[in-house]
Formats: C-alpha cells, sequence, structure tokens
C-alpha cells in the first residue's frame, strides 16, 4: 500500500492525477489481530478520528442515513491562496522550529499524525483549499489536527487566530501604509508572512516591495527585522532592485553579515 500512496502506481498502471487516495480502517483496538499504520506511511495521511454514537445509528436505521456533505470544493485554489497558505505557515515555523519535526514518542503514536516536512507542506495546501472553499472553522480545525497531530494542530490554530496575521498580497499591494504591529511575536510574524510570501511568488517586483516592509519593520523591531532580511537576502529573484529605503536596514544588513548591494 506504500507504493500506492508513494508513487501512485497499482501493480503496473499509474494513477491519474486527478486521484485522491483514501484509506478506512477500525483503531487497532477495535480490529481482531489490528495494528498500527507504518509510521512512513502514516505520515502521508491526514487522520479523521469518525466516532460512532448509537443515536446516529438509530436515526440513520430509521429515517435513513445522510448523504456524506463535501467539505471542500473540487476546485484547486489558486496560486493567490497557495502562497498565501504557505507564507502563514513558514512564519509560524520560524517561530516555533521545534515543531517542524517530530519523531513518535511511543508506540501509539507510530501510526498516528505528526508534524514533519511533508505534513506542514499538506497543511498549507489544505489551508488554501479551505481558502478557496470558505470552509467553517471546525472543517479548518479538523483537517490541520489530522495532519500535523492535535498539540502542533491547535497551538498553530490558536496562534493564527492571536496573530491575526495580515493579507500578504494586500500588504504587499501598499507596502507604505502597512502598519507595523508593535508586540513582540507579531512584530515578527506579520513581516516573516509577507517575505515568505515573496520569496515563495519567486517575483522581483514582489520582492522588493518586501523589503520596503522590512524597512518599515526596522523602524519598530530592529532585531526581528534582521532576521527577515537574511530571509529575503538568500533569496533575490533575477533583476530584482533594491528600493529606495534600503537605507534604512544599511546598519541591519551590517549586523546581520549580508550584502545590500
Amino acid at each position: 500500500m506504500l507504493r500506492v500512496v508513494l508513487e501512485r502506481e497499482v501493480g503496473d498502471p499509474a494513477l491519474p492525477p486527478g486521484v485522491r487516495i483514501v484509506a478506512a480502517a477500525n483503531p487497532p483496538e477495535e480490529a481482531a489481530d489490528g495494528w498500527d499504520l507504518s509510521a512512513p506511511m502514516a505520515n502521508r495521511f491526514v487522520h479523521l478520528d469518525w466516532p460512532v454514537s448509537a443515536e446516529s445509528v438509530a436515526a440513520g436505521l430509521t429515517e435513513g442515513f445522510p448523504t456524506p456533505a463535501t467539505l471542500l470544493s473540487r476546485a484547486r485554489p489558486d496560486r493567490a491562496h497557495l502562497l498565501r497558505a504557505r507564507a502563514v505557515v513558514a512564519a509560524f515555523l520560524r517561530v516555533r522550529p521545534a515543531l517542524v519535526l517530530r519523531l513518535p514518542e511511543s508506540a501509539e503514536e507510530v501510526g498516528r499524525s505528526r508534524p514533519s516536512p511533508r505534513t506542514w507542506e499538506m497543511t498549507a495546501r489544505l489551508l488554501a483549499e479551505c481558502d478557496s472553499a470558505a470552509a467553517s472553522d471546525e472543517v479548518r480545525s479538523l483537517l490541520v489536527r489530522g495532519t500535523v497531530g492535535e498539540g502542533p494542530g491547535s497551538e498553530f490554530l490558536s496562534r493564527l487566530r492571536h496573530l491575526d496575521l495580515p493579507d500578504p498580497a494586500q500588504v504587499l499591494a501598499d507596502p507604505d501604509s502597512f502598519e507595523i504591529p508593535t508586540r513582540g511575536d507579531r512584530a515578527y510574524a506579520a513581516p516573516a508572512a509577507v517575505a515568505s510570501y515573496a520569496v515563495a511568488a519567486d517575483d522581483a517586483d514582489l520582492w522588493a516591495r518586501a523589503r520596503q516592509v522590512v524597512a518599515r519593520a526596522a523602524e519598530v523591531a530592529p532585531d526581528t527585522a534582521v532576521l527577515v532580511a537574511r530571509l529575503l537576502a538568500g533569496r533575490r529573484p533575477k533583476g530584482a532592485k533594491l528600493p529606495a529605503r534600503v537605507d534604512a536596514l544599511s546598519g541591519l544588513l551590517d549586523r546581520a553579515d549580508l550584502d545590500a548591494e
């Protein structure tokens, strides 16, 4: 089954690009001779628990079982949704680097969801789909926690609500009007999300606009601006020109050992 999931091949035939892989099973403790998924297999799925209540079964038997609702649109999210979602996840991981990868610590955790570079990338794609489909907070929460695990997923969602990060695309549309937050965690997370968006877009104009945002951040939080400037300096697109306001970063760039030319 790992070959089906990883290589998308069933014997000789390859699965078409539009096919999604869904698996269902009883929990090992509720199955005869059941066992947990292997860690590599488990890390490639979104895990959703499906509780069964006597009331729902009784209602289904007497009234008919309802047709399952589609949680997300079949339409793929556009590039703007994907870039924003990736920027938000990247900003969180820069604040909580310890959650980038967590290995199972017990036999029970082996077959469950956990954070890894793969599952965080999956989380970004699912967030983009949720935004594109205007999915509910409940759906968003189930998908995130089912992808990176209960603890890391809950922390990510909590910080997302608490930080109230701006839309990077809107900030980059008018960098000079953006007010840099004064609170420490938001003062870093907001510019970091904007910088991550610009880096992922690999666009010279957006990169230069992101530098304007960093220059403004330097006026409020110089130390955090250094970290964001380092991110941008390492991923400068071909043809990108430094904005006039880069002088505000000259001292910071020297501290960060970056070349402003």
